[in-house]
């Protein structure tokens, strides 16, 4: 059927129901005294606003868990009883491994045995915790219908069809065709040429004067073909494939009459005129050229998919033949036949379905991982100096470095003036020169120790004795960051000394052998004493995003400057490292240090973690190369820290300096070496603990570490770095114990045996306690030096501190002055520096111990608790959280909770400030684990949070935390859905009732909560709006949420409550968050059993068609459907409100049909029927407001803005846009009797009529008006947070609303509307249809009728050649939707088709 005979099928019909009522003269006259007083009303009180309109009644539900229950057997009779039914699967409560990159577990065997702080416990469990996540089934149906699982499928391939529109012009269009070929279109002239590649870098001067020519070529294609001048017998300089245009579209940015040809290949070609006129005159011609070739295009598709040709099969195929809908046997048959074939779903062709809108969609939510900076993999090759020789003794081997060389490599980071990583030393000496240091028995005594068993039971411990490879990381790359070599060697003199034969050019073989004799004597000796010899560096960065810098080699070795040892000394010398004429001044070494740095890739294999902690990707075999993760120090600033997921305790020791020039205790105390120990007990026979890790070639952990020693100093530096693995749990008595001794160096043997013997003597000791007011101590120290170490030397009071001092006698050094300063730096997951957290876990452990509980003394507690450092807050944030709803479960008072909640807030608010919101998120979702729920100890979180909630949103409350709360509550509400699920679960609470589910003070809680909430919304909107969407969007999603726990029929009072705070004059933001939240509740994914779609009539009901069918909205409707019926009432109620309220609501009515459509749950006809009816009372709100939508003598395209306001100003002129307009006489002239009784006869051919009798058609009976189509111009919006309108007086209205607009919609509000009636139409039965039309009035008929003719002309199929004059680019957007869409129309006009029979023979 084509376009021409549809329109005339329906005025067919609105003529056959106007000579078969008798009643409609009155009817008519009843609607143009309404319309009489409409303008009365607007004449006499122009001044009328939306603020003397009454609230909205609110409809009460029903009580959803009794309904159920007593409508039981009719439910589970019901065929479709899918529609009517929660799953019983809705939800569940899942464990997740924890999944790590470890091969074992980072806590230790025996942590949480060993630990006695709350905190370290707390912490212990955290890290060996699995995930715990809520999982719901159908999660994937609860959001809009673009994240639908089936959203993505489309039909593969639709069909074709033919139209007599299209048919007309294609015959001109081959006539044009056959013209072309003997000349074809041509067009010559001059033009301006732009930049070829890219219209965006286009300016005026780079356009270029060149004269086009527009030439066929034989195959039919044209080229336009540009040259210098007018000769164009020459070669052009170029041309442009038009096959290859996909449109022609004028393009003023950079220069005027200039318009721009689009390619396939995205490329475009930017071209200018010399007027407007000439401007136009080529955009026609090529578009012109463009429409030929599509045509060609269709038309040979066409010609592939017809396999036979015979106009009798051809006619037969076609699916637009009038015949095949025609009811000329059964009208039934063929329209059963229509309905049962495959069909394109009605939306999957609107635009809006089309759209990519990624608002909705919420970020991937993650578990905590640990996360690295730019990650850099750093192989040490070789380290070799000019002066070298054979160190074996029979001289057989490689030629190698005279003596051993230690590589120390670590980063240091110029702009934040500190040293960012851990010491990574390396041993590159070749295998013989490591045999000249002797193992000492010292060294076999260290031995692994306790803390060695845990890694060596997954790596064998000569893999990590010598490493080569390392991977730092590093958060804030930029080119102010190197990596530095310290290099030293066996102690052996001063620095000078010892480096002088290696700044020589001459490689003499003497000096080779006299330094190789001499280091052989210093090992031999001293090969457990190290010494500083030299340092060099190189940059890692060559700008900020952390690219490397490759090419770039280590500096020369520069010799180490004995007084310029520390690691500030080093960073003064980095910052002139770009600086030649200083660096030129330091001392040259003669060597080449070769170490490459390369990125790390994801799947790198073999490396261990600082712990040495191998990963998952690691083999153990003794050729396995091992790579050593080494730790990154980052700065402790939020947004760069990360909550901890391992387990990690390590201590970072550094001597600084020894004041030893004004001792007096010893006589020799020179070439000091200090050795570290770490030790748990003052005893006279306590022993050092295994946990210093170990140099590479020696041991993994060793007793005690030494420093390099300096030659003749007794105000000694160092720079060394000693790293502990600390006891899970430190206590009192754990300290850092420093021995100092006198190193003998003179290798001379004047002094026979017995004095060389004598290598080291003790000249002093000092010690550090670990543990200050329960706390690791941390930054620098200076503490005293005594001459002896008696037993109990921790119970001594510091010197300075009065006479009176208990513990032993100890001789202080130099009067006991503090001369050794040291720094330490703590690396760990189970120990905060934080004083104030600190003391709250350790006020906690003495409640939870027994200690009578203070509500005062823990508000003191959490009130410091806002003090807290942002990192340490972010780095314990799961610790923390789950302390706090530990602590709001066990509070006796209001004020303890209160103040809890508070804290949360308080940590949620940094968390978002940081913009780390993520690890929130993870937190809620994987960590979040409620108490086991105890009814005489302990109480819920859901119920003490939605209480303490409620407290702070009290008027009287903080307003500052009030508004945090309101901006983050997604938090909160998260949180109380997860507690609420765990709480069903693990007290098998899933199986009760729903009304039993939850304790009655809960339910109050949760309607406190709303009710203390919502004025907060309403009113802090202007003030404060992010925190008031967030706030509504936040309540939205949990009111949905409770859909699935709580009492459905308490849900829908909250909802009752929550829409009782807005009334019909409210600004548009509180409309957008009204119907923000209507959208995300209808979201739900049980959205349609929740509408119980099920008959409600008195008595048994035999059969579905016998039911009462709600056509408009009822309170009775509204009662047993609550959501649509609000949803309806909504949205008629926006329909009276100004452009952008209406557009909001048309969106989420139209978008949740849409989601109907595509809900593969529901893909059945009868389902769809099924959901049909609850929108049924759709029908009465569009006839409420026929008039503002029968626009029908407009464009199917929309128009340009420029276009509409000349419209509006033409129709405003024309009279009152708020102003019923009075209805035409209903006549149709003489040529539609024709028209339409001729084609009914066989007669007429309706493939005759034409576009002119489509105008024709279109112009008679218009039920228009001469009010503006652009009803958002046409009515005055004089206050942004009031809408002034004048409405019409409607008896009888859905909504009960006595007043009405009458001003037209939109034409994208009328489409949206109208593309919901046919969806509705398309779906319902035919006994609802039936039904409907048996129900209706006369007026209500002839308004059906007339919306769906209003239909045909919004949606019709102008044809192609309309199509190629209004725009070649548009065909794309426009074509296919609109052909399929009209095409549906058609198959809906088979039901009217019957229709007209049903109304004919009613009438007889």
């Amino acid at each position: 059927m084509g376009c021409t005979t549809s329109v005339i099928l329906f005025k067919g019909i609105c003529t056959v129901l106007e000579r078969n009522c008798a009643y409609i003269c009155k009817q008519q006259g009843e609607n143009n005294a309404v319309e009489y007083t409409a303008q009365s009303l607007s004449r006499e009180d122009s001044g009328f606003t939306h603020s003397s309109l009454a609230k909205p009644k609110l409809i009460e539900p029903i009580d959803y868990e009794n309904v159920i229950v007593q409508k039981k057997t009719q439910i589970l009779n019901d065929a479709l009883r899918e529609l009517l039914l929660f799953p019983y699967d809705d939800f569940q409560i899942a464990t997740l491994r924890r999944q790590g990159r470890y091969i074992c577990s980072t806590v230790p065997d025996n942590a949480e045995k060993e630990a006695q702080s709350l905190f370290v416990t707390e912490c212990i469990k955290t890290y060996n915790s699995d995930w715990h996540v809520v999982t719901y089934k159908y999660e994937e149906y609860s959001g809009d219908f673009r994240q639908l699982p089936s959203k993505g499928t489309k039909p593969d391939k639709l069909p074709v069809h033919v139209y007599e529109v299209d048919e007309d012009a294609d015959k001109d269009e081959d006539a044009a065709s056959l013209g072309s070929q003997k000349g074809g279109v041509t067009k010559q002239g001059w033009l301006y040429k732009g930049n070829m590649n890219s219209a965006i870098s286009v300016t005026m001067r780079s356009f270029k004067r060149r004269f086009f020519h527009l030439i066929q070529l034989g195959d039919g294609s044209y080229n336009l073909n540009f040259y210098k001048d007018e000769k164009i017998s020459k070669e052009p300089k170029g041309s442009i494939f038009l096959d290859s245009c996909m449109g022609v579209v004028q393009n003023n940015r950079v220069r005027r009459f200039a318009f721009e040809l689009k390619m396939q290949d995205k490329s475009s070609y930017l071209l200018a005129a010399d007027s407007d006129a000439e401007m136009e005159e080529w955009i026609s011609t090529l578009n012109k050229i463009l429409q030929l070739n599509f045509e060609a295009a269709m038309q040979e598709k066409r010609n592939g998919e017809s396999h036979e040709d015979d106009e009798q099969s051809k006619f037969d195929t076609s699916s637009s033949s009038i015949d095949s809908y025609l009811p000329e046997k059964s009208g039934r048959e063929t329209e059963a036949k229509l309905k049962n074939e495959s069909r394109v779903k009605l939306f999957a062709l609107d635009s809006d379905s089309q759209k990519l809108d990624f608002s909705g969609i919420e970020p991937e939510i993650k578990p905590f991982e640990e996360k690295f900076g730019k990650r850099i993999l750093v192989k040490c090759n070789e380290l070799s100096f000019n002066l070298q020789c054979c160190v074996a003794e029979n001289e057989e081997g490689p030629t190698t470095n005279v003596e051993p060389f230690f590589v120390t490599l670590s980063l240091f980071d110029i702009k934040a003036n500190k040293k960012i990583s851990a010491d990574f030393p390396v041993d590159l000496n070749h295998a013989s020169v490591r045999q000249m240091i002797p193992t000492t028995s010292q060294q076999l005594l260290n031995g692994s120790g306790d803390f060695g068993r845990r890694i060596l039971g997954s790596v064998q411990e000569s893999m990590l004795q010598y490493p080569k490879q390392g991977i730092f990381s590093v958060t804030c790359p930029h080119p102010d960051i190197f990596l530095v070599a310290r290099i030293e060697k066996v102690l052996q003199g001063s620095i000078t000394h010892c480096a002088e034969p290696y700044m020589k050019s001459s490689d003499s073989a003497k000096v080779a052998q006299k330094v190789l004799k001499n280091a052989k004597q210093a090992c031999s000796r001293l090969g457990q004493y190290r010494m500083p010899f030299a340092w060099a560096a190189r940059p890692l960065f060559k700008d900020t995003s952390g690219t490397l810098d490759k090419p770039a080699r280590f500096s020369p070795i520069y010799k180490q400057d004995s007084n310029k040892l520390s690691n500030e000394d080093m960073l003064k010398l980095l910052a002139d490292f770009r600086k030649p004429e200083k660096l030129g001044k330091l001392p040259v070494i003669l060597g080449n240090l070769d170490i490459h740095i390369d990125n790390v890739s994801p799947d790198f294999p073999n490396y261990v973690n600082s712990s040495y902690i191998p990963m998952k990707q690691f083999e153990n075999s003794p050729d396995t190369v091992v790579t050593f993760e080494v730790e990154e120090f980052v700065p402790y600033i939020p947004k760069h820290t990360q909550p901890f997921t391992i387990y990690n305790n390590h201590l970072y020791v550094y001597p600084k300096h020894l004041k030893y020039d004004g001792q007096k205790a010893f006589a020799k105390a020179r070439n000091i070496a200090v050795s570290i120990e770490f030790r748990e007990s003052d005893d006279e026979e306590a022993q050092p603990l295994r946990c210093i890790y170990g140099r590479p070639g020696g041991p993994v952990f060793v007793k005690n570490a030494l420093a390099a020693v300096l030659h003749h100093q007794q105000n000694p530096e160092f720079y060394d770095e000693i790293k502990i693995e600390l006891p899970t749990q430190l206590h009192e008595k754990h300290h850092l114990l420093f021995t100092f001794f006198h190193v003998s160096c003179d290798t001379s043997s004047k002094g026979g045996t017995k004095k060389k013997d004598v290598i080291e003597s003790q000249v002093g000791f000092a010690w550090l306690p670990l543990l200050k007011d329960g706390r690791v101590v941390t930054n620098e120290q200076n503490v005293p030096v005594s001459a002896n170490l008696p037993a109990g030397y921790l119970c001594y009071q510091e010197p300075g501190m009065g006479k009176q001092h208990s513990g032993p006698e100890i001789k202080w050094v130099d009067g006991g002055k503090p001369l050794l300063k040291v720094a330490t730096h703590l690396v760990s997951t189970v120990y905060a520096q934080d004083q104030h957290l600190h003391n709250f876990f350790q006020y906690c452990q003495k409640t939870d111990s027994g200690a009578q509980a203070l509500g005062s003394e823990l508000v003191k507690y959490l009130k410091s608790l806002h003090a807290m450092e942002g990192h340490v807050m972010i780095a314990f944030l799961p610790t923390i959280l789950n302390q706090m709803f530990r602590v709001l479960t066990r509070a006796t008072q209001e004020e303890v909770a209160v103040n809890v909640t508070r804290v949360i807030i308080h940590v949620v608010s940094q968390c978002h400030e940081e913009g780390l919101e993520s690890y929130l998120r993870s937190y809620v979702k994987y960590v979040y684990k409620a108490e086991p729920y105890v009814t005489s100890e302990y109480k819920t979180v859901h119920e003490e949070l939605a209480k303490s909630m409620t407290a702070i949103l009290k008027p009287s409350a903080d307003f500052l935390t009030c508004n945090k709360l309101l901006k983050y509550s997604w938090f909160f509400f998260e949180v109380l859905i997860k507690s609420m699920a765990q709480h069903l679960v693990e007290n098998s609470k899933v199986k009760l009732l729903r009304n039993q589910r939850f304790t009655a003070s809960f339910h109050h809680a949760v309607e406190t909560l709303v009710n203390m909430l919502m004025p907060h919304i309403t009113h802090k909107f202007k003030d404060n709006p992010e925190a008031s969407r967030n706030a509504n969007h936040s309540l939205a999603f949990f009111i949905k949420r409770c859909f699935t726990f709580m009492d459905r029929g308490f849900v829908f009072k909250q909802i009752n409550n929550y829409m009782s705070f807005f009334t019909p004059g409210d600004p548009k933001t509180l409309f957008e968050f009204k119907f923000e939240f209507l959208r995300v509740v209808c979201n739900h994914e049980h959205y349609i059993p929740l509408n119980l779609p099920m008959p409600f009539g008195k008595g048994r009901i035999q059969r579905y068609q016998d039911l009462q069918l709600d056509y408009t909205l009822t309170d009775e409707f509204c009662k047993n459907h609550f959501l649509v019926g609000l949803l309806l009432r909504e949205v008629g109620n926006a329909l009276q409100e100004f452009r952008d309220i209406r557009q909001i609501a048309i969106s989420v009515l139209k978008s949740l049909m849409i989601k109907h459509s595509f809900d593969d749950r529901y893909s059945t006809r009868s389902q769809q029927a099924r959901i049909a009816t609850l929108y049924l009372p759709l029908f009465g709100l569009l006839i409420e407001n026929v008039q503002r939508i029968n626009v029908k003598d407009t464009s199917p395209f929309p128009v340009t803005q420029n276009n509409a306001k000349d419209e509006v100003l033409l129709n405003v002129a024309a009279g009152n846009p708020l102003v019923t307009p009075q209805k035409p006489g209903n006549t149709l002239d003489n040529n539609l009797h024709k028209d339409l009784f001729g084609v009914i006869s066989g007669t007429a051919s309706p493939h005759n009529s034409s576009t002119p009798n489509i105008n024709s058609v279109r112009n008679a009976d218009s039920r228009g008006s001469l009010i503006s189509t652009d009803s958002g111009n046409s009515l005055p919006e004089r206050n942004s947070d009031k809408s002034s309108s004048l409405d019409k007086n409607q008896h009888g209205g859905s909504l009960g609303n006595p007043l009405v607009r009458c001003d037209k919609l939109e034409q994208a509000e009328i489409k949206s509307l109208l593309m919901c009636f046919l969806h509705i139409l398309k779906s319902m039965s035919d006994d609802a249809l039936f039904t409907y039309w048996n129900k209706a009035t006369t007026s209500e008929l002839m308004d059906f009728f007339t919306i769906s003719e209003v239909c045909l002309h919004q949606f019709q199929y102008m044809g192609k050649r309309y199509i190629a004059r209004y725009s070649v680019s548009l065909i794309c957007v426009y074509l296919l939707p609109l052909y399929w869409v009209y095409n549906d129309i058609l198959v809906l006009s088979q039901h009217l088709s019957l229709g007209c029979t049903w109304f004919t023979s009613c009438a007889q």
